[in-house]
Formats: C-alpha cells, structure tokens, sequence
C-alpha cells in the first residue's frame, strides 16, 4: 500500500516553512535607495500590478520596432533608396523617426515594468539603457548624415 499523494501548491511561497517574500511598508518589493531612485525617475508612485502584462506588450513592441527600425535603416534603405535616388533626404527623417517612436516606446514600457514591481525591472532597465545607447548613436548618426551641426 502506498502513501497518499500530496499535491504541493503552486505558488512555492505557500508551502509549509517557506515564508512570503516580504515587502515593504510602500507595497514594493524594495523601498531600498536605487529602487526608489528609479521610481522617482520614472514617475512611478503606486503600485500596479495590472499593468505587468502591459509591461510585456510595451516590451514586445519596442522589440518589435527596433528590428523594424534596424531593417529599413540597414537592409531597406541601402538597397532600395539608391535605385529610387532618393537616399539623401528619405533615408536620415525615416530613421530619426523610427528611433523617436522607439525611444517613446522604450520609456512606456519602462514606467510599465516599475509600476508592476516586475521581478525583472532591473534586467530590463539594464536591457532599454543599453537600446537607448544605440538609438542615441543612430540618430546623431542620421542627423550627421544630413548635415544638422551637433
């Protein structure tokens, strides 16, 4: 005869000994300095943990539109502009355009992750200083190529 099964509860947390994370007198999981640094920078005064999901799509299009953004300003406009001779005054507004969208995007999702409290808000705040980087470098790249004075 063999033991009964004990199905152990999903959430980890509720198992006998373990104890709930714990959390702040804010509802955050850190009131520690960088974690309240970042709230501030980014406007974040309440918890939302709704907007997670919304985190995820923001992250998901801003991914989405930098490869776009990569692909016309990469693959797109060094093949097709030059046979419609157009490459000087399309391709450098076309990329400014698609980093600014990006950039908005990138700040969107941002604010998202650190209204959820997400888990990960570090790593992606870590990952969008990163794609910021290289928008700031594409765009003062397009501006040159037009012949804006930096």
């Amino acid at each position: 005869m063999s033991a009964p099964h004990v199905h152990a509860p999903a959430d980890p947390t509720q198992r006998p000994g373990i104890a709930a994370p714990a959390r702040s007198s804010s509802g955050f999981r850190s009131d520690r300095a960088p974690d309240r640094i970042m709230r501030r920078l980014t406007g974040v005064t309440e918890l939302d943990r709704r907007s997670g999901e919304g985190a995820h799509r923001a992250f998901r299009i801003s991914v989405v539109l930098s490869a776009l953004r990569c692909l016309i300003t990469y693959v797109a406009i060094p093949i097709i502009i030059p046979i419609l001779s157009l490459s000087g005054w399309v391709a450098g507004p076309v990329g400014i355009a698609l980093c600014v969208v990006a950039a908005i995007n990138g700040v969107v999702s941002v604010r998202r992750f650190w209204r959820a409290d997400h888990r990960h808000r570090w790593t992606y705040t870590v990952f969008i200083v990163i794609v910021f980087a290289i928008l700031t470098v594409s765009t003062i790249t397009e501006l040159s190529r037009l012949g804006v004075a930096l």
